[in-house]
């Protein structure tokens, strides 16, 4: 668990920075500097893009962490890092030419009842092929075990940049739809920076060699782009459909309360950056015994962290809102619904990796493919309803449906499962942190009340895990950091 740990608390101090940055951007700065309506035209751009971006990248970033640890020899990784980096060209080009011949029919359709929209949907595109081969170069560093740099171009480098974008708005240096733009063109240099990284590393050469199982790894990358097209349909189609129903304000609305809940999930994403190649190392050399041991843990120190970004969220929201512009109150509902989901997901630790590394992923593929269709069946039933409300609805009820299948199946075909009894400890812990916390209000400004409550928060629930030892491995880290705190401070 060294290499896991170790990247993994890199990646979490990145991402969180990036959120921070986010955060800023999208609770004030997007909230006061431009109208709800250009937020939410903005949001839905690249929610669309991302929703995309699975097809366009050809399930190659998947399909790079699950086969290139079997290549063991220069020769072969060489000849399968060059087909893995034109392949996304095969639907780029078609997509391309298609978009381009029916341009007028597919912006006014994707426009919905917003015509806002059709000047900015080449764009949608554009985004869509940078996200893509961003995050083919950022599985070609992981797979050399190399996850902090490409996290941070992930994470921090575009929120830094549309910061800055933001400020000369504000300044009147540029109009809102250079700002569009701009912040299309930050994605654009992102991949080409991730770009060189990633050759750095690994230089391909382009002879030309037999790749064994290309067959397989065809067949693989094939299947694959349902699967992440699947989960990134759960995680972004609510933003396309809400377009469709509502004004599109309200995206912007829901796309604030999805940033606040998805800060629950930066540990998972974090960890996941280093632990995928490791899971595919495990499956690849049959190794169960490491296999199981890493799902526990990592299923178990996951749903620690994660609860305690909910308790302070869940327990700090209406305070939080007090920040935002009051029209932006409507989506508190949406954060709490979402919380849920997300702390949901963190207790599946690494499963996730298990399945898209296994080789049952073609079954993954089915649940996957039915709980999309759910979904976007549930935020048809649920938003002309219920509104923004209804949509968080339908991608929790989906999300909760999708996890417990994937829990069920590794359970029966890996007779593997990441609970433990100290999940059950945690589970009341959250519960009775919840009793205590949620009616404990103060009467003074908001800022004190968030610092004093989340510090009320930090010392219950840290000294309760510490204490009753829930995680050997945040127990070693905790520890870590008290020598290190006394070895700086030897008087203490």
């Amino acid at each position: 668990m060294g290499i896991v740990t170790s990247q993994s608390i890199k990646n979490t101090i990145i991402t969180y920075l990036g959120f921070g940055l986010g955060a800023i951007n999208v609770l004030f700065l997007f909230t006061e500097f431009i109208s709800d309506e250009y937020f939410g035209l903005i949001t839905y751009i690249f929610s669309t893009a991302n929703v995309m971006m699975p097809i366009l990248a050809f399930g190659v970033h998947n399909t790079l962490i699950k086969f290139y640890s079997t290549y063991k020899t220069r020769q072969r990784q060489n000849g399968f890092l060059i087909l893995m980096l034109f392949l996304p060209l095969a639907i780029i080009i078609p997509t391309a030419i298609i978009g381009f011949f029916a341009f007028n029919g597919i912006s006014t359709w994707l426009a919905g009842t917003n015509v806002i929209v059709v000047d900015y949907v080449w764009l949608i595109f554009i985004s869509a092929v940078a996200f893509s081969y961003f995050e083919v170069f950022y599985a070609w560093s992981r797979v050399q075990m190399q996850s902090v740099f490409g996290n941070f171009m992930k994470e921090v480098f575009h929120r830094a940049g549309t910061m800055i974008l933001l400020f000369c708005l504000y300044l009147g240096f540029i109009d809102v739809e250079q700002l569009i733009y701009s912040i299309t063109g930050i994605y654009i240099i992102r991949v080409v920076i991730m770009k060189l990284y990633a050759f750095s590393l690994r230089f391909p050469s382009f002879n030309m060699v037999k790749i064994p199982n290309l067959s397989s790894v065809l067949k693989y990358t094939s299947l694959i782009i349902i699967a992440g097209s699947v989960a990134n349909v759960i995680l972004e189609v609510d933003k396309f459909m809400l377009n469709r129903y509502v004004a599109i304000e309200y995206v912007a609305y829901y796309g604030v309360a999805i940033y606040i809940a998805s800060v629950i999930g930066v540990p998972s994403r974090s960890m996941h950056q280093i632990i995928s190649p490791l899971t595919a190392k495990f499956l690849n050399e049959r190794n169960r015994t490491e296999l199981d041991k890493l799902y526990k843990k990592s299923s178990l120190s996951l749903f620690i962290i994660s609860g305690f970004i909910f308790l302070l969220i869940i327990l700090n929201i209406n305070e939080l809102y007090n920040f935002i512009n009051e029209n932006y109150a409507d989506g508190i509902l949406v954060v709490f619904i979402i919380s849920l989901s997300k702390l949901t997901d963190s207790l599946l630790g690494n499963n996730n990796a298990i399945l898209f590394n296994s080789d049952y992923y073609r079954m993954v593929l089915v649940l996957g493919v039915f709980l999309a269709v759910l979904t976007v069946l549930l935020n048809m039933v649920f938003i002309p309803i219920y509104g923004i409300n209804g949509a968080a609805f339908a991608t929790f009820l989906a999300i909760l449906l999708y996890n417990i299948a994937k829990l069920w199946f590794v359970n029966v075909k890996l007779k593997m499962q990441p609970f433990t009894w100290n999940t059950v400890k945690v589970l009341v812990l959250l519960l009775v942190s919840l009793g205590i916390f949620y009616f404990w209000d103060f009467p003074w400004h908001p800022i004190i009340n968030i610092g004093l409550k989340s510090f009320l928060i930090t010392a219950f629930y840290g000294t309760v895990v510490y204490t009753m030892h829930f995680s050997e491995d945040i127990t070693q880290l905790i520890n870590n950091i008290i020598k290190r705190i006394k070895r700086e401070n030897p008087t203490m």
